[in-house]
């Protein structure tokens, strides 16, 4: 099986390391992954801009092709169709993209570089599973959810796979009671924006600050009640952005 991993936290990030000797077990890997942080790029390409793009070595993956470049997560799903495997989709059998530092459930998962590589893999009828943890730091511990991400990726495999979409995979931080089959959740972030000084300009600085705010807090089948109950939650998603009851 041939695995594509990318991320939006860079490659040499804990989270890619960590998923990156996971895939190393289930098939050949190849990544390709930013640079840097690119995180909340959501489905960005980088259409006004060239993308440098470098084969790299790491001594203690040498079975893993890798390479970084200077894009976006979309871009390097895009790169790995077009030029890495050179247009042929069908050789990559499996895009995996993670583990992002920070929760992408609930309204999170449309701001998210790390879905929105997968969304890409949709796109392209190409299997895609996004893996996130909740929690911020990027040295987090990650050894509750790890063992969990095998189990959950041949389960996803050995199911059947709809045409045109993907897996938005969240953990919580600490002890897990389980995985739940989870919605998003329906919610929104509040006082988003703040200044943070003035420019030498004289134009005032702001910058993104703000509180997540749950819409539906007594729900129990949503991606939300998942994580803050001790669950990983399992949420498909899809590309298509019709909103079918207004039809």
């Amino acid at each position: 099986m041939n695995i594509l991993i990318t991320n939006d936290d860079g490659w040499g990030s804990q989270g890619i390391l960590a998923l990156t000797d996971i895939m190393r077990q289930l098939g050949h890997v190849t990544v390709l992954a930013p640079d840097g942080p690119r995180s909340g790029f959501s489905n960005a390409i980088s259409s006004t801009k060239l993308i440098t793009l470098k084969k790299v070595i790491d001594h203690a993956r040498e079975d893993v092709d890798i390479y970084i470049t200077s894009g976006t997560p979309s871009d390097c799903v895009k790169i790995a169709l077009n030029i890495i495997f050179k247009g042929d989709e069908s050789a990559i059998d499996l895009i995996v993209s993670g583990i992002n530092h920070g929760s992408n459930a609930s309204i999170n998962a449309i701001y998210s570089g790390t879905i929105g590589a997968c969304l890409i893999g949709a796109e392209h009828n190409i299997r895609a599973i996004g893996f996130s943890i909740y929690d911020n730091n990027t040295t987090t511990d990650l050894s509750h959810f790890l063992p969990y991400i095998r189990p959950i990726t041949e389960e996803l495999l050995n199911r059947e796979w709809p045409t045109g979409m993907c897996y938005n995979i969240n953990a919580p931080l600490g002890p897990i009671e389980g995985v739940q089959w989870a919605r998003q959740c329906r919610g929104h972030w509040a006082d988003e924006i703040a200044p943070k000084g003035v420019a030498e300009d004289g134009s005032t600085l702001y910058g993104l600050v703000g509180y997540y705010v749950n819409d539906e807090p007594d729900a129990t089948d949503t991606d939300e009640y998942a994580l803050h109950n001790g669950f990983i939650s399992i949420q498909p998603c899809t590309p298509d952005m019709t909103f079918y009851p207004a039809l």
